[in-house]
């Protein structure tokens, strides 16, 4: 867990009356970053917390019932500590920071809400986990060889991995970043695709590569790539070898059958991490039943030395709507099957 050291002389949190709280920040650039361009986060944190924020000078005074006064205080204790770990705030960041206070306030324990578990660091931003299992997830792939989460998109699955991996990769504890998944899209065979094999997978592996330059920046990751030390594999491809010295993800496992999904774990080696990475909603093979992620995750979950990770719509930290969705489509499938 990790608390900024002079948190306490960035930040005073004073109770006026039981509807009134007046907080003071007193570093400019972190107050700025809280407020947001024409205010915008502020405006956030009162939907969420159903308060009212009133913006002058370095403070900033918070109205509303006991209990949203001290959601939005500690929102804005979170974010000022995040600030000072991490030198960002994200929107993102806003969201997590009302669910990790009213979490919080819920618990009684008070002293949290200044703390933020695991932060990745990479050279263009730094990565926090948002939720109990992001916070289990990057412990376990940073610990463990083998990982295996399924959840819905937006919980950083395929996020999160790409961090840790070209993270350990530019710190020099591996030689190599394998990025693989299945190609069945639209039924296309990567025989009848245009181009030479990056060029074939390249479409397939977009959400790895949005990660990547986002997180190194462009330049960097196309050298990498370039010196062999990022690859690109299809899962096909990754047959008979032995993956020493790497960080191996499999993403979108969901398209993988049972038997591609043993073939890819069985390829470790020394001082090698393999991540296997899929939404079990969201099977693309003509016959859905083909999927071996959930067949994998039953027989594998004796395993202690193998970390499985299951993500739900409480971890996703894309926009608010997503959990909506997610939640309603999940709510359908029970309904059909009932």
């Amino acid at each position: 867990m990790l608390e900024a050291k002079n948190l306490d002389k960035e930040i005073s949190v004073k109770k006026i009356d039981n509807e009134t709280v007046n907080v003071k920040i007193f570093n400019n650039d972190i107050l700025m970053s809280i407020v947001g361009e024409f205010n915008k986060n502020l405006i956030q944190i009162e939907k969420l917390t159903k308060t009212k924020l009133y913006f002058r000078g370095n403070s900033i005074t918070v109205k509303g019932s006991r209990n949203s006064i001290s959601n939005a205080s500690n929102s804005l204790m979170f974010l000022v500590n995040k600030f000072l770990v991490t030198n960002s705030i994200e929107n993102n960041d806003i969201i997590y920071s009302v669910k990790h206070g009213v979490n919080e306030l819920d618990k009684k324990n008070r002293n949290n809400i200044r703390s933020i578990d695991q932060v990745i660091k990479t050279p263009r931003k730094s990565i926090i986990a948002r939720s109990k299992k992001q916070s289990d997830y990057l412990k376990a792939l940073q610990s463990e060889n083998i990982v295996m989460s399924l959840g819905p998109a937006g919980t950083g699955k395929s996020y999160l991995a790409v961090s840790v991996a070209v993270t350990m990769l530019m710190e020099k504890k591996i030689d190599r970043v394998i990025l693989s998944r299945p190609a069945v899209e639209a039924g296309e065979k990567l025989g009848f695709l245009p181009g030479d094999m990056k060029e074939k997978v390249d479409p397939y592996l977009r959400p790895l590569y949005d990660a990547l330059y986002e997180l190194f920046g462009v330049d960097k990751i196309d050298k990498k790539i370039e010196t062999g030390e990022i690859e690109i594999a299809p899962l096909a491809f990754m047959r008979g070898r032995t993956l020493k010295n790497c960080f191996a993800i499999l993403d979108e496992a969901q398209n993988a059958t049972e038997t591609q999904i043993k073939m890819f774990l069985t390829r470790i080696g020394e001082n090698s991490k393999l991540v296997v990475n899929g939404d079990p909603s969201q099977v693309d093979l003509i016959n859905k039943r083909d999927s071996g992620l959930i067949k994998s995750r039953n027989i594998l979950k004796d395993i202690k030395e193998i970390k499985i990770i299951e993500f739900d719509h409480n971890d996703v930290v894309r926009h608010p709507l997503v959990t909506k969705i997610i939640k309603a489509y999940q709510k359908k499938s029970i309904d059909d099957k009932n």
